[in-house]
């Protein structure tokens, strides 16, 4: 899959925990002109600092430094700035194209539809379960987002693109541009 994003740019890659977003990131080539976050960054940091805590204790601060991340990413010169969220819900897609607008950056949407089952497939290979309480919320609310993003872009979204597995299977890349450095 190859998406265009010139100048300024926000992508968000979305979906259900579990749907290959973390997967599909992993094979971007590096670039300097690129900020890729994931809130596993903060995660494996503060692991290693907490040590035996429970991460369900410190889960709310990773996602404190996980946003506060995107914001510092977004007010930066880095020209490409790729977050991934689940974004189930549609407020946080849109205060993400907020972001975006904010700080002089067109905004794209990389939706990963996959099925629930597919995705708690996903969730077990990487070893990382979503608690079950909060995987049926975006379960559930993944199901509305992908209706709503097959109907149409979205408010201060400049695109959206829909990928299944299958679809992602064979990667990202990113046309910005510029030269890609490493």
């Amino acid at each position: 899959m190859r998406l265009a994003l010139p100048g300024r740019t926000l992508l968000l890659v979305a979906g259900i925990p579990g749907a290959g977003k973390s997967t599909l990131l992993a094979g971007l080539p590096a670039d300097r002109g690129r900020a890729v976050l994931d809130s596993e960054t903060q995660r494996v940091a503060l692991r290693r600092l907490l040590g035996v805590l429970p991460y369900a204790w410190y889960r709310p601060l990773v996602h404190l430094l996980h946003r506060l991340a995107v914001l510092t990413a977004a007010v930066s010169a880095t020209p490409t700035v790729v977050v991934h969220l689940p974004a189930t819900d549609q407020r946080t897609r849109a205060v993400l194209a907020r972001l975006a607008a904010a700080t002089g950056r067109s905004a794209h949407l990389l939706w990963m539809h996959v099925d629930p089952d597919e995705a708690r497939r996903g969730q077990c290979e990487r070893g990382r379960m979503v608690p079950e309480r909060s995987f049926a919320g975006h379960a559930h609310r993944a199901s509305s987002a992908t209706a709503e993003l097959l109907a149409g872009v979205p408010a201060g979204w400049e695109s959206v693109t829909v990928l299944d597995r299958a679809a992602a299977a064979g990667g990202l890349r990113l046309d910005t541009g510029r030269a890609q450095q490493s």
